[in-house]
């Protein structure tokens, strides 16, 4: 049974009628709808969001993951015009930009990533990025550091032990570690970020290897946030983590040197992600 602090309000407002209406009128996807984000509510009624570029179909087949997967419709060349009106006419300052994964694409969609980056930096909007792995291609990862992003993210989504049981094959543990690793090899100054679900079996001394690792890796920001089965479809929940488990893990953050930590049931990769970016910001000023 699900505890009360899953309980979400449904849904609704002005704000959130009026980004849904936005998003409809220029055929863009965001991840709030496709991973069916517990946070939608109070993200869209604060007039944020998160879009997903390069379509709404995956080419990998994570066993958490909702987002639809296989035949990825092909990329529509105006879609960095499109994101760039919608950011405008939703007022944001703050924009993050995350994508599915497209493996059958010769470069896996980077350039085009790039170029919504640019577009929307090229307003005045601060953009943070939320990456796939590229497959460990580091051209494909340098067309991103290129575009010097607010903050740029990438998920290692679980402990390494349950790494092949969570993500899809092609995905992995030390592949998103060397990612995160080569970012700050590449720019130092580069504002990096990374995301750990919970209650997925993991115990809490993997959790704090996983946290060493990604810290090792020079990551700036961590979230921490329980698993939630999207559908019958994805893998079951193990655990129903406690509150003070969660703060634990924080203190612990805080204590290795991240320069913000979000651990919580409902935290996801984005959630508050402008203090995020500022308290980075001021670490590495």
């Amino acid at each position: 049974m699900r505890p009360e602090y899953l309980k979400v309000p449904l849904p609704s407002g002005e704000n959130y009628a009026k980004i849904r209406q936005t998003l409809r009128d220029r055929t863009l996807f965001t991840v709030c709808e496709e991973a069916r984000c517990p946070n939608v509510a109070e993200c869209w009624g604060n007039g944020t969001a998160t879009f997903m570029i390069l379509g709404s179909n995956c080419t990998r087949g994570c066993r958490f993951c909702s987002v639809t997967h296989g035949n990825p419709i092909p990329v529509d060349p105006e879609e960095p015009e499109k994101v760039l009106q919608s950011v405008k006419s939703m007022g944001l300052d703050y924009v993050v930009i995350t994508s599915v994964d497209r493996d059958d694409l010769p470069d896996q969609g980077s350039s085009h990533f790039a170029r919504v980056i640019e577009k929307i930096k090229g307003s005045g909007v601060l953009v943070e990025v939320l990456i796939p792995d590229f497959r460990g291609q580091v051209e494909l990862i340098d067309n991103i550091i290129a575009e010097k992003p607010a903050v740029l993210a990438h998920n290692v989504e679980t402990v390494r032990r349950l790494t092949p049981l969570v993500r899809d094959g092609r995905a992995g543990y030390d592949q998103s570690l060397d990612l995160l690793r080569h970012v700050k090899i590449k720019n130092s100054g580069q504002i990096t970020k990374s995301s750990i679900m919970i209650g997925l079996g993991e115990k809490d001394e993997e959790v704090t290897d996983t946290m060493h690792d990604l810290r090792t890796a020079g990551v700036d920001i961590l979230t921490i946030g329980q698993y939630l089965r999207p559908s019958k479809k994805q893998m079951e929940v193990v655990e129903y983590c406690s509150a003070d488990r969660f703060a634990n893990f924080e203190k612990i953050g805080m204590r290795m040197g991240f320069s913000f930590v979000a651990s919580g049931p409902l935290v996801r990769t984005s959630y508050r992600a402008a203090e995020a970016w500022a308290k980075g910001r001021f670490l590495n000023d």
